[in-house]
């Protein structure tokens, strides 16, 4: 009796060791909450954002020098670039620090930044001129223009490009490499005669020069 006394007080003692445990804490990951689904505007498309053409303010360029000229372009947000010779000579700037700004186009003020700038320049013992003379190059049409005081490759560009063409020194009879540097003294034909096709010759000095 004294026995199964003591059997009946473990076994109280465990049910109610077990009842007093609290249930154990989920360790397993929480599950994300769900995402609402996109509700698509009137018409199936979403529309995208207006794009706006970005402006900046073009600084004044002129004074100074070429490739100083062109740092401050692009700092100020400009990329599109280029130059040309004031003197209307056709002289490439292959070393932009040997040239400074006489003009430019467009002029300061609020410009896109996708505007191209051209700048109009001179080499840096030169004097700017007082309209830009090489903004464009005129074409020679129908006839022969007056040449005289341009330069010959000035003269080169004017002309179709399957025209014959030759010119020689009329002072010292040197050999003429660099045609930007040399200035027409005679032409033929002579201006306003008709262009079918016959050869140009010219007669230059280099630029400094008389012509004879």
């Amino acid at each position: 009796m004294r026995r199964a006394t003591i059997a009946i007080g473990l076994l109280l003692a465990a049910t109610a060791t077990t009842a007093c445990d609290p249930a154990p804490a989920s360790t397993g990951p929480t599950p994300p909450a769900p995402v609402p689904p996109v509700t698509a505007p009137a018409g199936g498309t979403t529309p995208a954002p207006s794009a706006e053409a970005t402006t900046a303010a073009l600084p004044d360029f002129t004074g100074m020098g070429l490739q100083a000229a062109q740092d401050r372009a692009q700092a100020a947000g400009f990329y599109r670039l280029q130059s040309h010779d004031a003197l209307g000579r056709s002289r490439s700037q292959l070393n932009d620090r040997n040239w400074k700004v006489c003009a430019q186009a467009p002029t300061t003020g609020q410009q896109p930044t996708d505007t191209t700038v051209d700048m109009a320049a001179v080499k840096l013992d030169e004097q700017c001129p007082a309209a830009d003379q090489g903004g464009s190059t005129p074409q020679a049409g129908s006839t022969m223009p007056d040449v005289k005081g341009k330069s010959v490759a000035a003269v080169r560009d004017m002309l179709p490009k399957n025209t014959s063409f030759s010119v020689k020194d009329t002072a010292q009879s040197r050999m003429i490499l660099v045609e930007s540097n040399w200035q027409v003294c005679t032409q033929a034909p002579a201006a306003g005669t008709a262009l079918n096709g016959q050869p140009v010759t010219l007669g230059a000095v280099k630029f400094g020069e008389s012509c004879p």
